[in-house]
């Protein structure tokens, strides 16, 4: 929407790495412009995306106890004619302060990635004579192995203190989907979940 390199526009709003102070707690921004740099390398972020596809970058920085975890994603997805959206890589780096159970942390950053997708792509809760119509996983869609994609997770060292990992892989998943899907069609989502008539043609 500025006109610029989504990333490069992240930066210059971050500024330099520094200390940033809340009443309560003070954190490192130099760990969130580490964890960009990281996703950007990883995802070839400056290279041409493959034929067809746009990316998407995101991030979320998630803090609780004066701990906090940082969590970055770039996504590559296509659309189809029909408004069909294929998310075919997630790239992610993340920064939860040390690591007490790598795959365990793999695993974390998998589910949420998946979870945040499906939200994104399918979750919609419907009322009819004041009764939600969706009862049991037969009626609401999630995403479907198939329809999964290559996800890579990247962990920084740091000797931060361990902070959590269970909701921070949730929240930037549907941002970095929409941007990706921007960055294919240059169609906006302004709704959720994803409307494939808002993107067909």
């Amino acid at each position: 929407a500025a006109g610029r390199d989504p990333l490069d526009f992240r930066l210059q709003l971050l500024g330099e790495a520094r200390d940033i102070e809340f009443p309560w707690y003070s954190w490192d921004l130099g760990r969130l412009l580490a964890a960009l740099e990281r996703v950007a390398e990883a995802s070839n972020w400056g290279g041409p995306a493959p034929e067809g596809r746009g990316r998407g970058i995101a991030f979320y920085v998630y803090s609780q106890a004066r701990k906090v975890t940082v969590v970055t994603y770039v996504m590559e997805v296509s659309v189809g004619r029909g408004g069909e959206v294929k998310v075919h890589r997630v790239v992610s780096a993340v920064d939860p302060g040390i690591v007490v159970n790598p795959n365990g942390l793999r695993a974390q950053m998998e589910g949420g990635i998946i979870d945040g997708l499906a939200t994104a792509l399918y979750g919609e809760i419907t009322v009819e004579a004041g009764r939600v119509q969706q009862s049991n996983y037969d009626d609401y869609r999630l995403l479907s192995i198939a329809e999964s994609p290559e996800i890579e997770v990247h962990i920084l060292p740091t000797d931060n203190p361990p902070a959590g990992m269970g909701e921070p892989p949730l929240p930037p998943a549907a941002p970095a989907l929409t941007n990706a899907i921007f960055a294919a069609t240059g169609k906006r989502i302004r709704r959720l979940p994803i409307q494939p008539q808002d993107l067909a043609g």
